[in-house]
């Protein structure tokens, strides 16, 4: 059984910057309708390319308080990766 857990990385590769920018916006409506944050972190970072870049893209497209809200929702192990995006 074959099994890809790159959660589509490697297609994202081939993405230019628009196309990555189009999708994580996607994902950031997903999350206002109820998409967990977790996920949308998780595959931000992957649609991105790198933590370094999905931080900056998440900042950029989620208010302040929108990140505030969801650190303060967050707890434990989810807590640390919630705040590495958003803050």
């Amino acid at each position: 059984m074959f099994v890809n857990n790159d959660l589509g990385a490697s297609l994202f590769k081939t993405w230019n910057e628009t196309q990555r920018r189009d999708e994580i916006a996607k994902l950031v409506d997903g999350y206002r309708s109820g998409l967990p944050i977790g996920i949308l972190c998780n595959m931000t970072e992957t649609i991105a390319g790198s933590r370094k870049r999905a931080r900056k893209l998440l900042q950029e497209m989620l208010t302040p308080d929108e990140r505030q809200t969801a650190i303060e929702k967050e707890t434990g192990g989810m807590l640390a990766l919630v705040k590495d995006f958003l803050q």
